[in-house]
């Protein structure tokens, strides 16, 4: 494996990108962007399900939301293996950014079961079964977005 992440910081592309005095700042912002935008709309899905906004229609509302935390999800993915790639083998080793990639795997399988539970297009708006998974992604999210931050640290 750690010939593999070796090999992977060899690219081209990778040099490039590690190389350039523009494209590193904008893909890392673009990252920063993509997370933030995931994270809010995260968080506002999940506080519609939770009771707050109830003014809001819920399926337009979080139908919205859901493409929106798609396309950004989509973003933060590209823009966080480009930045992954620069220093793949000691990113790999690190406990903290192992730690991000497990939460955002139990985040993927919270959605599924919120599906599965009659979340997908307000089913279960008034279900209480899809509470949990809603206060549960927003803690995953946010130790996803807080183990993120220490990577840039350590």
């Amino acid at each position: 494996m750690v010939e593999f992440l070796a090999l992977l910081q060899q690219l081209p592309p990778v040099q490039a990108l590690k190389s350039s005095f523009f494209a590193y700042p904008v893909v890392n912002a673009l990252h920063i962007v993509s997370i933030g935008t995931l994270w809010s709309s995260v968080l506002l899905m999940d506080l519609r399900i939770l009771g707050a906004f109830s003014e809001l229609p819920y399926k337009p509302f979080t139908r919205l939301l859901r493409r929106v935390a798609l396309i950004a999800f989509c973003g933060a993915v590209l823009t966080g293996f480009s930045m992954f790639a620069i220093k793949a083998t000691e990113y790999a080793a690190m406990p903290v950014f192992l730690a991000k990639m497990a939460l955002i795997l139990l985040a993927a399988a919270n959605f599924l079961l919120f599906l599965r539970l009659g979340g997908k297009d307000g089913k279960g708006e008034d279900s209480r079964k899809i509470r949990i998974p809603a206060v549960l992604s927003i803690f995953l999210w946010s130790g996803v977005v807080l183990a993120g931050r220490f990577i840039g640290f350590l």
